[in-house]
């Protein structure tokens, strides 16, 4: 019965529509997530969260194409390492290595939709769906402990936090994927031009496609910028067409 009360309650807060906050929520969580992604403490910390999200893409990318998942680690320098088996070449290993730095983007955009659409407890349960499976991948103590945390602090809102506060954490937690996606791309390229960064995505890219890998750190900006502009126009409430 209490198992059954719990769905309830999960399925009840995933479908429901609620009204958009008032705009200086909205605008609130939008400087806060600048604060989180610009301020240079902040950065250093929160950096985990989109590092968690670009290997966890590059995990869910990697089984999507056939690949074999090894595990994710998840470094106290910021750092990960998602390992998989397969071919050298060909499509998979392509796409599961232009996910990374896509990954956290993408994640942002389909919350800032789901916001857009009035389910903001759909995007707090999403987050939990995704941890969970990468939770299963993990392969180190610091990543566990990560996950965990994470785990723990986005069921503990969506659980028992009032709809506002849910909505609130939901909009910090989207602007925050949508204005960090593009920072780590061009922490990727200045690596690079310090030689820094020999085995990124970016140069996997360019080994299996022969495009440079220059023009898959531009692409990985455009994208990224891309859905911060479409995202911020959902976030906001704005009208396409």
């Amino acid at each position: 019965m209490a198992l059954n009360g719990g769905m309830s309650k999960v399925w009840t807060g995933v479908t429901a529509t609620q009204a958009a906050p008032a705009m200086w929520v909205v605008a609130a969580s939008a400087a806060i997530g600048v604060g989180l992604v610009g301020w240079r403490p902040a950065w250093r910390r929160t950096r985990h969260l989109v590092t968690l999200a670009h290997e966890g893409a590059h995990g869910v990318v990697a089984l999507l194409s056939g690949r074999r998942l090894s595990g994710i680690r998840l470094h106290s320098d910021t750092s990960g390492l998602t390992v998989s088996r397969g071919r050298h070449t060909g499509p998979g290993v392509a796409l599961t290595a232009a996910a990374g730095y896509l990954g956290p983007a993408l994640i942002g955009l389909g919350a800032a939709y789901l916001l857009h659409l009035g389910h903001p407890a759909a995007v707090l349960w999403c987050v939990l769906a995704l941890l969970a499976v990468l939770l299963l991948q993990i392969r180190n103590w610091f990543g566990l402990w990560s996950v965990l945390v994470a785990t723990g602090a986005v069921f503990a809102v969506s659980w028992w936090a009032p709809t506002q506060w849910q909505s609130a954490f939901a909009y910090i937690g989207t602007w925050f994927l949508l204005l960090a996606s593009p920072r780590p791309v061009l922490e990727l390229q200045a690596s690079r031009r310090r030689g820094l960064a020999a085995r990124s995505d970016a140069d996997t890219l360019a080994r299996v496609t022969g495009l440079p890998a220059t023009v898959w750190v531009g692409a990985f900006l455009a994208a990224t910028l891309a859905a911060l502009v479409v995202g911020a126009a959902w976030l906001l409430g704005w009208q396409f067409g």
